[in-house]
């Protein structure tokens, strides 16, 4: 069965998901076989609604600096980063702290 998860952009990276904060997502890995590096890409591919505005979340093939990454409100490197397995119903938060001035 398909994991269902929810992606948030918050500190004005919606910008890249046309503005959309939430969004319900379907990923297309069964349940415990997909790793947040997975859910990552697959966020890159289907939300980010211009590849232009890639490098704004995507950097080395990872989330780039300056992007709050929280998985069900717990600093994700607390949650073992990239390597930690998406769960039905987790809530996966991208937060940008760079902000113009």
């Amino acid at each position: 069965m398909p994991i269902k998860v929810k992606v948030e952009f918050l500190g004005g990276l919606d910008v890249i998901s046309s503005s959309v904060r939430q969004h319900k997502a379907t990923l297309p890995y069964e349940e415990g076989e997909a790793t947040m590096k997975q859910a990552i890409e697959w966020i890159t591919h289907n939300l980010i609604t211009d590849p232009k505005d890639t490098p704004v979340f995507i950097e080395d093939g990872t989330v780039r600096n300056g992007i709050l990454v929280l998985i069900n409100d717990t600093d994700w490197e607390l949650e073992g980063m990239e390597d930690y397995v998406v769960e039905n119903g987790d809530v996966l938060t991208f937060t940008s702290t760079l902000h113009g001035g």
